[in-house]
């Protein structure tokens, strides 16, 4: 027995936060990946392309909105608890959050799930007014119960500083969904003749199949170290009883404000499925509407958010990091983590916009050969994910500190700009004003996404001393400028040479090496900020040896 309680005690040891993000890291990338794959094969798949885009985008923002209000503060909230608990040595009362959060929200969750059964066709055909979107929105409404047990689960286990456990159960989902997604929708294409309104459900079964299954591997992870986490509580020191009530009141204090911002965010992104194909109407037909609605949501949101999977993994370890230095009072530790966090925003999401500017043509036509339309529209909307970067890492940071609406309101005013935008811009003929019609829409949420993160970054630099501002721009401005001179060149180059195909990768590629070699020789990273980095030890030691530091 004492054998098997060590071997468990491995499994729930605290992982550095450095070590963290790079489990979360690895998980986001491979997750992004899969789902990027997973967007090819349904656009690229005759019968799906850019309308089942529309129609299963429309149902997935509105499932989305109502899994943000039943779930999508939790995992934070129950993490933020959890970890402050665990840090003044409270094991018992944390596992206490954690039973009152499975019961809490596996109500809310059954709650949204039957909400969006009801009310799918009102949805469908008054809402968003694509009336095929019915079917995929009945199912994907089970989702939604399912998604807010795991919620607490991943939530539990983060606070313990124990990521592997959601970032796994995340590849899993992820990997089970392209699976099932390809499989159901081949069975239906040869079963249906090609109808896209059932593939679209199709699509949407996957989802819930995947959900549930996200479920069954948490709730077998956490059966497997029951026993140990039982010895854990029996050594637990500093509890003090709480009641129920006053449990809930404690989760519903922090989960509700931090559920507030993604509510907002989770109107936000259906200010698009509402907007857009009616405003299209005006001056094209309703199947054109929907195609236009279809590229935005489905290629352009897919690519641009692909390259926020390297970043979401600080934004995710930000959480507890910052709840811990608050509830201990050492902020010195969490300020140099959060200014690394934020320096590699800026590295990861400036050449990805100007990647995608300069190859935004060439990227679609590689990736959906059959529906490569929507470049302009990836030019206008790659110009927000710095910003969409910088937002993930200050939102965690405010949350961590407690200062949970801040961010909601940012995100409110962000989204009201946002809404009046599209209502003026998506009217306007495209072939009158070149910003006008689905080109509106992507405009709008780059102003939005601007706006929220310059408001958030005023906040938190009154909340915390954080030495970081427009100067840690400039040596990245400067790299990223010679990649994308560099990049254009290459290709350019290599079109001579070899496909269109095999020059994209080939100057990306070779663009992405001088990039890396341009931070090290511009010395974007201090000492302190190489030695974080996984083996920064052995990397400093190798640049010191070749006199770049």
């Amino acid at each position: 027995m004492k054998k098997r309680v060590q071997v468990k005690s491995k499994k729930l040891k605290k992982t550095s936060f450095l070590k963290n993000v790079c489990i979360l890291l690895v998980a986001h990338v491979l997750i992004k990946i899969i789902g990027v794959i997973n967007k090819i094969y349904l656009t690229n798949r005759e019968g799906f392309g850019d309308e089942g885009n529309a129609i299963y985008s429309s149902a997935f923002q509105i499932y989305a909105l109502f899994l943000t209000i039943s779930s999508i503060g939790i995992p934070n909230a129950v993490a933020k608890l959890v970890s402050e608990k665990l840090a003044m040595g409270d094991t018992k009362g944390a596992h206490k959050v954690f039973k009152i959060a499975i019961l809490t929200f596996g109500f809310v969750g059954f709650i949204g799930s039957t909400i969006l059964f009801v009310g799918a066709n009102y949805i469908a055909c008054t809402l968003i007014q694509i009336p095929e979107a019915e079917l995929s929105l009945l199912a994907l409404s089970p989702s939604i119960f399912f998604v807010s047990i795991t919620s607490v689960i991943k939530g539990y286990f983060n606070g313990r500083e124990n990521l592997n456990v959601g970032a796994n159960s995340q590849t899993v989902e992820q990997i089970f969904k392209m699976i099932t997604t390809i499989t159901i929708i081949e069975f239906i294409a040869q079963s249906t003749g090609l109808d896209t309104r059932v593939m679209a459900a199709g699509a949407a079964v996957a989802t819930t199949l995947s959900e549930i299954t996200c479920f069954v591997y948490l709730y077998r992870y956490y059966q497997s170290v029951k026993h140990e986490i039982a010895m854990e509580i029996k050594q637990s020191v500093n509890y003090k009883y709480r009641g129920i009530r006053k449990t809930v009141k404690d989760i519903l204090a922090v989960s509700v404000p931090m559920s507030i911002g993604p509510i907002v965010g989770g109107i936000n992104k259906n200010i698009d499925s509402m907007t857009i194909v009616r405003g299209l109407k005006n001056f094209m037909t309703e199947t054109e509407a929907k195609l236009q609605y279809g590229i935005l949501s489905g290629k352009i949101d897919t690519l641009v958010a692909f390259p926020l999977s390297f970043n979401s993994a600080f934004s995710s370890v930000l959480i507890p990091t910052v709840s811990s230095a608050k509830a201990s009072g050492d902020y010195t530790e969490a300020t140099r983590k959060i200014r690394f966090s934020m320096l590699v925003s800026v590295l990861i999401g400036l050449p990805s916009t100007v990647g995608m500017i300069i190859l935004a043509d060439p990227i679609l036509k590689l990736l959906f050969p059959n529906q490569p339309e929507g470049a302009f529209l990836l030019q206008i909307s790659a110009l927000s994910i710095t910003f969409m970067m910088l937002g993930q890492n200050i939102n965690s940071v405010l949350h961590g500190l407690g200062k949970t609406m801040i961010p909601t309101v940012a995100l409110g005013i962000g989204s009201t700009v946002k809404l009046l935008l599209n209502t003026i811009l998506v009217k306007i003929n495209p072939d009158e004003f070149i910003l006008g019609g689905t080109a509106g829409a992507a405009v709008a949420t780059v102003v939005c996404q601007i706006l929220i993160c310059l408001m958030e970054f005023k906040i938190l630099k009154k909340s915390i001393s954080l030495d970081w501002g427009i100067r840690d721009f400039v040596k990245p401005l400067i790299a990223t400028g010679m990649m994308g001179v560099c990049l254009w060149f290459f290709y350019q180059t290599f079109l001579g040479i070899f496909s269109r195909n095999v020059s994209i990768l080939l100057a990306v590629f070779l663009s992405v090496i001088i990039y890396m070699l341009l931070l090290l020789v511009l010395k974007v990273f201090s000492e302190r900020e190489i030695k974080m980095l996984p083996a920064g030890e052995v990397i400093y030691r190798l640049m010191k040896t070749l006199k770049i530091y």
